[in-house]
């Protein structure tokens, strides 16, 4: 929010994180949506979220 006060816009309100039938793991790319925005810190800080999701999604595969 510091860096860019607009960012509020594009953040979810929550985070999604299902198994699907074929027990894929699923969320949305952070990385991609906050790469929309022009400010390196911004796309820095979206790489490290979507690799903390990755490690969730990685403990759900088992």
């Amino acid at each position: 929010m510091e860096a860019d006060p607009d960012i509020g816009a594009l953040l979810p309100c929550n985070v999604v994180v299902r198994t699907e039938a074929d027990g894929s793991v699923v969320f949305m790319d952070p990385a991609a949506v906050l790469g929309m925005v022009d400010k390196p810190q911004i796309a820095k800080l979206g790489i490290e979220v979507r690799d903390k999701l990755q490690r969730v999604a990685d403990a759900m595969r088992g």
